[in-house]
């Protein structure tokens, strides 16, 4: 069957796609439901008759916006310290980070301010700063004039105003924000040549010079193609300011990248063949991002793989920004048909995306401040020649809110995407936390193996961005050498947990995790050129791991492209570490689906498709 790769209609596809946008905000829902216990469900509520309330300025905040105003300017001592409480808290919100519009209300609504009440609002905040060990940069000012001005919104507003980036200065690396970016495009979109140039500073010759320094392996370098899983980081510190090495041409080692930085972008460079679209899925959803980078070569348009990847992290709910790079050699005509191109595909029923093309500082900083949380998708039009429009770019990347949903109060769960055998440590294993805390000392389990069994060790030692630290907790990335374990005993796709401090009450023995290889989950074929019936097969990627799946049962007769349906899959090797509401994704050749873990484990005495088992009652039974 798969060997039949048929071109699927233009309306199939379209099914596909807009079945798509509707199951990614349903995954998001469900997902939304794995909150920590303690929590109610109350208090997830949105209670909409109160938010009317607020839209018609009834609720009495109006002494808190009559307030803020006067935190800023009147010199009284409650005034000062009700400032450095406000600003602490909207640093606690933001994880160590927030943009503090100075000028503005919390409502919006303009403070008026002259010149120098503006001048001296800025000075209390920079004495507040200094006592919250902060720092702050000045992203644009309106009627303030300076480098950053960018003007009056409409020629009504004279009050001056300017918007502010507030961050913490880090006391250790555990403070550090983190921000993982995966960045995916078509082979020779300029993937490496871009984060080569973003990471170090200086400019690209045109021939590949910025991108040899990103590749890992010998045929990388001749071929000019990323066949792996990259890492780079690029760090700001707590002024806003890229960390970079004072040397022309020197590119600093992660540990001062680290030791410097405020805040560390992750990026996860992915391979942009065909060939390597496997490793390009696994470093999708093993590096758990929170941002993607779509890389599109003008000269080019969303072609071959781009449009592939394209689709796994609007399936994936990342919220998604794209460069269009090489704007220096592309004739103007063709860079219209890539604009046209790409804005027909953003807006389609798929992506469901606004585009905003991003030609200044106001419009980079207002976009950057609402990315998370509404439909647009940034582009950026740049050439890592000439520098064109490079430093909206990185002026974006310093902004970029902190995005994700982790908790670190519940039980620990670290995923393996990568092991190592370093000398003079053993074995080393990387990856993401995806809930709770972790330290250097503690006892663990690792596995599953191909029993399913966990092995029990000691971490010796954690590392983050290859920096000694005595811990790490949800949502950030690290890495953990172990005890006595052998690096063929250890593969990507394990999970590190807490051993269980009390044993069993029926068999008086510590608990082991339980493993599964059967596991129901709701699925979305995305296309496929004919029908899925039970006994198919295909690669499954759920976060780090990657296996082979077959379907033992499916709650109709077939599935076909655009199709919803509940799916029991079995894991072929061995059993598997899951957890309800765990993505999905799984492919074979051209087929594409996703889905969320339903339920773990399949009772063949109550399938999925009652019918069909009184059909092959009839028959003789495998």
């Amino acid at each position: 069957m798969s060997s039949r790769h048929l071109k699927s209609n233009p309306v199939e596809r379209r099914k596909g796609e807009s079945a798509l946008s509707e199951f990614a905000d349903y995954v998001q829902k469900q997902q939304a439901l794995r909150r920590p216990p303690g929590q109610t469900s109350a208090e997830l509520e949105d209670h909409d008759e109160l938010s009317i309330i607020d839209q018609l300025g009834l609720s009495d905040d109006t002494t808190s916006r009559a307030r803020l105003k006067t935190l800023l300017l009147d010199p009284a001592e409650e005034n000062i310290a009700g400032l450095a409480d406000y600003l602490r808290g909207r640093l606690a919100e933001g994880h160590g980070e927030a943009l503090f519009d100075l000028g503005l209300e919390d409502n919006g609504d303009p403070m008026d301010f002259s010149k120098e009440e503006w001048e001296d609002a800025l000075k209390r905040v920079r004495e507040l700063c200094e006592e919250l060990k902060a720092d702050y940069k000045i992203l644009m000012t309106r009627n303030v004039g300076g480098d950053v001005e960018v003007g009056p919104v409409n020629a009504k507003e004279k009050g001056a105003s300017g918007k502010l980036i507030l961050r913490r200065r880090p006391e250790s690396v555990d403070d550090v924000i983190e921000t993982r970016i995966a960045v995916v495009g078509n082979v020779d979109a300029g993937k490496s040549t871009m984060l080569g140039v973003l990471v170090k500073g200086g400019l690209d010759d045109g021939r590949g010079k910025a991108r040899v320094n990103l590749f890992r392996h010998k045929h990388e370098i001749e071929s000019g193609r990323t066949s792996s899983v990259g890492m780079e980081i690029m760090g700001f510190d707590s002024k806003g300011e890229i960390v970079v090495s004072q040397v022309a041409g020197r590119k600093l080692t992660w540990e001062e990248i680290g030791r410097r930085s405020a805040k560390v972008i992750g990026f996860t460079d992915l391979a942009g063949h065909e060939r390597y679209l496997r490793t390009t899925v696994f470093g999708l959803l093993s590096s758990e991002p929170n941002y993607c980078l779509l890389m599109v070569a003008a000269n080019n348009g969303l072609i071959g793989m781009s449009k592939e990847h394209l689709g796994i992290a609007l399936a994936l709910n990342v919220p998604v920004m794209v460069v269009i790079t090489k704007i220096d050699i592309c004739p103007p005509q063709i860079l219209e048909q890539t604009i046209s191109q790409l804005t027909k595909i953003l807006k389609s029923p798929g992506a469901r995306k606004i585009p905003i093309f991003i030609k200044n500082r106001e419009e980079c900083v207002n976009t950057a401040t609402q990315f998370v949380s509404s439909r647009i998708c940034p582009i950026f039009q740049v050439s890592n020649v000439t520098g064109d429009n490079l430093d909206l770019v990185r002026t974006f990347l310093n902004i970029l809110p902190h995005h994700g949903n982790y908790n670190a109060e519940a039980a620990l769960e670290f995923h393996v995407n990568d092991t190592f055998s370093v000398p003079f440590v053993g074995t080393v294993v990387s990856g993401v936390v995806k809930s709770g805390v972790i330290h250097s000392g503690d006892t663990i389990l690792i596995g599953p193996d191909s029993l399913g069994q966990f092995t029990t060790t000691k971490v010796r030692s954690i590392e983050r961005k290859r920096i000694q630290v005595p811990g790490c907790s949800a949502g950030q990335s690290a890495s953990l050498a172990l005890r006595n374990v052998r690096r063929k005993d250890v593969r990507k796709g394990m999970v590190v947990l807490h051993k269980a401090e009390k044993p069993d009450p029926t068999t008086g023995v510590l608990a082991q995790p339980k493993v599964y290889r059967e596991f129901v989950a709701e699925v979305l074929i995305l296309s496929h050129a004919t029908t899925i019936k039970t006994k198919y097969q295909a690669m499954l990627h759920v976060g780090p791991v990657s296996q082979t799946c077959a379907i033992i049962d499916i709650d109709r007769q077939y599935i076909r492209t655009g199709d919803r349906a509940q799916v029991a899959f079995q894991f072929v090797q061995r059993p598997e570490y899951l957890t309800v509401g765990d993505r999905i994704l799984f492919r074979e050749g051209r087929t594409k689906g996703l889905g969320i873990v339903k339920s773990l484990g399949y009772d063949k005495s109550k399938p999925l498709n009652p019918e069909l088992q009184k059909d092959m009652n009839g028959k003789v039974k495998e």
